[in-house]
């Protein structure tokens, strides 16, 4: 699963935005940069155990984060 694909699984980017604590553009930014801010991580964690979506931890988004940072490199 994407970062896109784990905020899509919230019924609206709104919702998530609402459960990691940050407003709405923040949220729509990180879903189309497919990047979660690290303060942002223990909302996220928390927040998709509530849901049920299992494999979300620091250590996946850790994953994810660096596999943009190297993307953005190779841009």
């Amino acid at each position: 699963m994407s970062i896109s694909g784990l905020i899509d699984r919230w019924h609206s980017i709104g919702a998530f935005a609402a459960d990691v604590g940050c407003g709405y553009e923040a949220a729509r930014q990180m879903r189309r940069r497919g990047r979660i801010a690290p303060q942002h991580w223990p909302h996220v964690v928390a927040a998709s155990r509530r849901l049920g979506i299992a494999g979300i931890s620091y250590e996946w988004l850790a994953g994810h984060r660096a596999v943009a940072a190297m993307q953005g490199e190779a841009a």
